[in-house]
């Protein structure tokens, strides 16, 4: 007798029931509705890509937690960390045919072997949107609009929007000094939320030789509050009043940003300037997003991104800026759980309606009443069995079906159907030419 293996995943990953991929699925299509609304168009790459192609900028710390091996060909291959290396390398290739500026967006699993936490996998989804070909300020203020349209389309009640620009930073690293070690420098200023500002000042000394003196310069530029503006007047007053080249661009991207935002409509506290965000990936340039979920500050951001203005040139001389974010799925999926979002169900079941089987020689009919209802829209399963009403109504309650039909050989020869709201636990009975329009009222 052979001996079972036993049926077990690999830590950081996870199976996905059904009362999760459902409303996993409606994330997918809201982000896609959202992102086709501004023109950004669908675009796939593979789950594999020589390892080079990779790990050519992704940074130190990507490297360490990409998967990578060697596959059947001896071929050095590894699985992508995210979607924008990716698009990176699509760009060169395609872009040219395509012409500039291409927007685009792409759904899909992405893999890092990193420390699972909560809503952190070694498995997850992300759903990018980017614009490339262009340094226009005009696309960077559009990945506000589009994030914040986003998550008012997933309905999520309370969420901001945090930006910074590279290159304040990096002006501010210029004017100290420091600017050769700003890889390092901004990666460990990106975990100031994290550890606190002595973890932070220790690990940029350590790490990078700079003086305490020059961290603390840092920190204080990134621990600047008060309203946006009072933000911005701070780090103007880090250079004395007046900021060098690299810092007025940032400063002036920042500002024109938050005109765009609110002469487009969006609420004010929607959009915050936070000068900590930093964005430990090594691509970013310029404008950088994080968006946290007021109610789970914890959780960390869920839909992040920036400009990149030099990534493509690892695989082209062609010069293609770009600028976008990306939806961390499961992590946005966890948060959802936690707050109990109305999206976050249980049900099971994505057909609302459910025809209960009296005799299997009524199938034919059970049938063709439930394809009356999906041929207007209305999910409905006929159950396969004949079995007792009361094993087929707790089928039913299990999966969380709102809506079930019942019909035996009485109703038939009365042309009738029993509609029973199991939300209400109210019943009705109707004709069959009643029935789509009584149900879709129920809905």
């Amino acid at each position: 007798m052979s001996t079972l293996i036993e049926p077990r995943t690999l830590q950081g990953f996870r199976d996905y029931p059904p009362a999760l991929m459902i409303p996993r699925e409606r994330v997918l299509q809201t982000a896609r509705t959202v992102y086709r609304s501004y023109g950004y168009a669908p675009i796939d790459t593979p789950t594999l890509e020589y390892a080079d192609v990779l790990l050519g900028k992704g940074g130190g710390e990507n490297d360490r937690i990409v998967y990578r091996f060697k596959d059947h060909g001896e071929r050095d291959v590894a699985m992508r960390f995210d979607l924008t290396v990716p698009f990176a390398r699509f760009a060169a290739v395609h872009v040219p045919q395509l012409g500039t500026p291409f927007k685009r967006y792409a759904m899909g699993p992405v893999w890092r072997g990193e420390r699972p936490g909560q809503g952190r996998y070694r498995e997850f989804w992300q759903c990018d949107f980017d614009t490339i070909g262009t340094l226009s300020n005009a696309a960077d203020a559009e990945v506000a609009l589009v994030i914040n349209d986003l998550f008012t389309a997933l309905e999520i009640p309370n969420f901001q929007i945090r930006v910074n620009n590279r290159l304040l930073l990096n002006g501010l690293l210029e004017s100290i000094g420091v600017l050769d070690k700003a890889v390092p420098l901004l990666r460990s200023l990106d975990k100031l939320a994290k550890v606190g500002r002595d973890k932070v000042i220790e690990e940029m000394t350590a790490d990078t030789e700079v003086s305490v003196e020059q961290a603390d310069r840092v920190l204080k530029l990134a621990e600047a509050t008060g309203t946006n503006e009072e933000i911005l007047g701070a780090a103007e007053a880090s250079f004395g009043g007046n900021p060098n080249e690299k810092a007025r661009e940032g400063l002036l991207r920042l500002r024109e940003l938050l005109s765009i935002a609110e002469t487009a409509g969006v609420p004010a506290e929607r959009i915050r300037i936070d000068l900590s965000i930093a964005r430990g990936l090594d691509y970013y340039t310029g404008t950088i997003y994080e968006t946290f979920l007021g109610d789970l500050p914890g959780i960390g951001s869920v839909c992040s991104g920036g400009r990149y203005d030099n990534l493509a040139s690892l695989y082209t001389k062609q010069v293609l800026p770009g600028v976008g974010a990306s939806l961390g799925v499961d992590r946005l999926l966890a948060a959802m759980e936690e707050i109990k979002h109305p999206w976050m169900t249980g049900q099971s079941t994505p057909a609302p309606v459910l025809v209960l089987q009296f005799e299997n020689t009524w199938l034919g009919h059970y049938q063709r009443v439930a394809r009356s209802l999906r041929a207007v829209g209305i999910g409905a399963e006929v159950y396969p069995d004949v079995k007792r009403l009361k094993a087929q109504f707790e089928y039913a309650d299990k999966r969380g079906f709102k809506v079930a039909l019942i019909a035996g050989s009485e109703e038939f020869a009365k042309g009738l159907w029993k509609i029973k709201d199991l939300v209400k636990r109210e019943e009705v009975t109707v004709t069959e030419a009643e029935v789509v329009e009584r149900v879709r009222g129920i809905m």
